[in-house]
């Protein structure tokens, strides 16, 4: 089974992309959806968070998003300490998911595959590229958020160029190219790939 990452920045469209694979009958883990619960719901993680951040960080046994975003978004070094325990934690999370699957390939959907090196334990990478002003424009009307805020993330995130040229696969979502049709002829690649293993 091919371990397959999918990633790209703020607003470039990954979990349409996923959910396309999903139709498909490919298993997808969403990371950052992992992470959220996991920070919810490990003992070890939520008095590691509390620690860093004080007792605001959760309300009512649950994350306090809003706090919490208002701290990293405005502090590279509290967003970086923020990952450095929440990332190796859904990684191993992710690890035990993969290992119960049964299919040609899987998906492993992540924001920050490459800045986490959870890259490393994957077969090949997929990313998913828009232009910079489609992505800001997604990301203020699925978040709710101005486009300052908009810009502060992404400038949290590597450069997409870069992250694209790291990549294996680059599906363009642009709105000039169509987006299945291009999810369909990779996977039919992948699983070709998987049965040349």
């Amino acid at each position: 089974m091919l371990r397959v990452g999918l990633t790209g920045g703020i607003g470039s469209g990954k979990s349409t992309v996923a959910k396309i694979f999903e139709v498909l009958g490919i298993p997808v883990y969403y990371a950052d959806d992992a992470a959220k619960n996991i920070m919810n719901t490990d003992a070890g993680l939520i008095n590691a968070i509390k620690k860093i951040f004080g007792e605001e960080a959760y309300s009512d046994n649950k994350l306090n998003r809003s706090f919490i975003a208002s701290i990293v978004f405005n502090d590279p070094y509290k967003l970086d300490l923020l990952n450095s325990i929440v990332h190796p934690v859904t990684i191993l999370d992710a690890e035990k998911w993969m290992n119960l699957q049964k299919s040609p390939y899987i998906i492993k959907e992540a924001a920050l595959l490459f800045e986490s090196n959870a890259s490393e334990n994957l077969d090949y990478v997929i990313g998913v590229a828009a232009p910079v002003n489609l992505r800001i424009q997604r990301s203020m009307q699925r978040d709710g958020i101005n486009r300052e805020e908009v810009l502060k993330r992404m400038n949290r995130q590597m450069d997409e160029n870069i992250k694209m040229r790291l990549c294996d696969f680059v599906l363009r979502n642009g709105g000039q190219e169509l987006l299945i049709p291009q999810v369909l002829e990779l996977h039919d690649k992948l699983v070709s790939l998987s049965s040349g293993q």
